[in-house]
């Protein structure tokens, strides 16, 4: 808004005032003039519309502190400043009604203009606020989005990195993340669930489920790689890539003095995921809902995953056999809930299986 060009609308019964008024402001702005509240309003339906409001307390019919309340009332016309003209000393009925000022009559051509120049400036600034508030939203947003990938980047590099040491693809990632966030939309409105599971959280979920394994990269190939079973002494040292995965968060937490819901579920997830709901999983024998409720979705979302891959050491095993193993695990192994959110959207695990399959 250009406040030298701007558009004055004065609203007053009397044609004397009216030419009064239009002769104080029309060398600095656009005047327009209606001679009763109603005129008033239909006027300011028009586009554009005026960009300041002068209008006489004592109208007929719809007076102006009913105009005052009326463009305040819409929002089409509520950033307006209103000033009225009244006699003194009623200035408080007109601030009570919205008025950004009050002029006193018989009315002064210094003041009404002082006034009218100072409150459209103050109009212009809140304008430009408005106009650098967005600016610097927008801004905010495209550097977040920038971070948000660069994380999304850092994460995938570090999950692949360990997955790809074994027999794991980077399909299995992004299945796993489907699946957990899968799990998670089923069981948001669920009693035992519904408090953890906002849509932010599991935003934060989806992000940290690629992180799973990260602790693999600390096992010797001969172990990870083994095709064979596991001595008990390779098996002890297969299992402490859960506190590896834990203990490399802890040391991002530390590093940055604090943590967050993302950082905190990456924790959870690498640490807990092999512990199972009856306490006989590892690594420190968790029972039920001692177990953090994303490492019992990341337990059906990755055994899941498993059984359906082709493996050196094993063959795929189909959805339906999958679905069932799982089902007999449940209350044992995994969470009866979880396992009931999986058989519920057990076609949309289909689907993300066919969608990230590895290559033939």
């Amino acid at each position: 808004m250009n406040v030298k060009k701007a558009t004055v609308l004065i609203v007053d019964e009397a044609a004397d005032n009216l030419i009064q008024m239009h002769g104080m402001l029309e060398d600095q702005y656009e005047v327009r003039l209606a001679n009763s509240g109603r005129a008033a309003l239909d006027l300011m339906q028009q586009v554009p519309r005026p960009h300041l409001v002068v209008v006489d307390a004592d109208l007929a019919g719809l007076d102006g502190y009913s105009v005052c309340q009326q463009l305040k009332s819409s929002p089409d016309t509520a950033d307006i400043p209103v000033i009225v003209l009244q006699r003194a000393p009623a200035e408080q009925r007109a601030l009570d009604a919205c008025a950004a000022d009050v002029v006193p009559k018989p009315v002064i051509g210094e003041v009404l203009r002082a006034r009218v120049d100072t409150h459209l400036q103050l109009r212009h600034l809140r304008e430009l606020l408005k106009q650098q508030r967005n600016l610097l939203e927008h801004v905010v947003e495209e550097v977040t989005l920038e971070l948000s990938q660069m994380l999304d980047a850092m994460i995938w590099a570090m999950a692949s990195l360990a997955e790809t040491r074994e027999y794991e693809t980077a399909n299995h990632l992004r299945r796993v993340q489907h699946y957990m966030a899968a799990l998670a939309r089923q069981l948001q409105h669920h009693k035992r669930f519904e408090e953890e599971l906002s849509d932010a959280n599991i935003k934060a979920l989806f992000k940290a489920a690629p992180l799973h394994d990260i602790g693999k990269v600390s096992i010797p190939d001969a172990i990870l790689l083994k095709p064979d079973r596991l001595t008990d002494e390779e098996f002890a040292i297969m299992k402490k890539h859960t506190v590896y995965g834990r203990d490399a968060i802890v040391n991002v937490e530390n590093a940055l003095g604090y943590t967050n819901t993302f950082l905190r579920y990456a924790r959870e997830i690498t640490y807990s995921h092999q512990e199972k709901y009856d306490g006989s999983g590892y690594p420190e024998g968790l029972r039920g809902d001692a177990i953090p409720m994303s490492a019992r979705l990341m337990a059906v979302a990755d055994v899941y995953d498993a059984l359906i891959s082709k493996r050196v050491y094993k063959p795929a095993f189909t959805h339906e056999t999958a679905m069932e193993m799982i089902r007999q695990g449940s209350g044992e192994h995994f969470d009866p809930d979880v396992v009931d959110a999986m058989l519920t959207v057990e076609e949309e695990f289909m689907a993300i299986a066919e969608r990230y399959s590895d290559p033939a």
